[in-house]
């Protein structure tokens, strides 16, 4: 009778085993069992991160595809999630994403919540304004104008720390700012210059608005993680090889086409982000 109950409990426990290793107990498994992958992106920068239905379309979010890949992930794996500025680091924190690929400018204040692989682009911040305005010629021009930005974003902290006289006007997203500046609510838009030649060249807003074209500031776009991933040298190994391939470029030149966007002598990134 012994010899017996004792058989049954170790065939139970083999049983037991074997259906934790065919469900995946650990997270390698999990990941070559090809589970989602939850990447933040921007859902309103045309030409950067941009939803119309159930596409998603610009630079970030080929960046993102490119090096989920090479982690592993089939495009039909990815989750796009919205990742507006002021929510990256709560998105991030609790796990709510995988990663981000959303104008994620790297800065010290970030990392003290955040990791950050990258960066795989660098942008300068500059000013969007009405077609036919010539009183605003760069930063220094802006004493007593209204300007907006979008709440929790670099942009936003640089006018406060750097900009005087100036009216800021936080919005939630760049649609906001862009309704303001076309009814006169407000007289100008700051954001990196790469967002602002998306939002111009748009078929709704074609001659409507100008970027100024006097970047004042370096905005390095890195892939932000949540602190105890272990992902970062190798999203720094895919960033590389995309540069590499030519990939990168392409998708830079044909998600600015029509834009009159330069990207700056800082492009391609010579350098990462150095991992823990």
């Amino acid at each position: 009778m012994r010899k017996n109950r004792l058989g049954a409990i170790a065939a139970m426990a083999a049983v037991a085993a074997l259906a934790l290793t065919s469900c995946g107990g650990s997270d390698a498994g999990s990941d070559e069992a090809g589970d989602k992958v939850r990447i933040g992106i921007k859902f309103d920068q045309p030409g950067l991160g941009f939803k119309d239905g159930d596409k998603y379309t610009g630079f970030d979010v080929d960046v993102a595809k490119y090096v989920a890949n090479e982690l592993g992930y089939s495009e039909d794996k990815i989750e796009f999630v919205s990742a507006p500025s002021a929510n990256r680091e709560t998105l991030l924190e609790t796990n709510q994403v995988d990663m981000i690929f959303a104008t994620y400018t790297i800065n010290d204040s970030r990392k003290e919540r955040v990791g950050f692989a990258g960066p795989y682009f660098i942008a300068g911040q500059d000013l969007l304004v009405r077609a036919d305005e010539s009183s605003i010629t760069g930063k220094e021009s802006l004493d007593g104008k209204n300007l907006c930005s979008v709440t929790g974003s670099t942009s936003a902290e640089n006018v406060k720390k750097d900009i005087t006289g100036v009216n800021l006007v936080e919005q939630q997203g760049y649609a906001d700012c862009l309704g303001l500046l076309e009814t006169g609510g407000v007289d100008a838009i700051t954001t990196d210059d790469i967002i602002l030649a998306g939002l111009a060249a748009t078929e709704a807003n074609k001659g409507k608005f100008k970027v100024v074209g006097k970047p004042f500031s370096e905005e390095p776009y890195g892939v932000g993680l949540n602190k105890t991933s272990e992902k970062c040298a190798d999203i720094n190994t895919a960033i590389q090889k995309m540069i590499d391939s030519g990939d990168w470029k392409k998708s830079l030149d044909m998600n600015t086409e029509g834009t009159g966007y330069v990207p700056s002598d800082l492009n391609p990134p010579k350098e990462f982000e150095a991992c823990a």
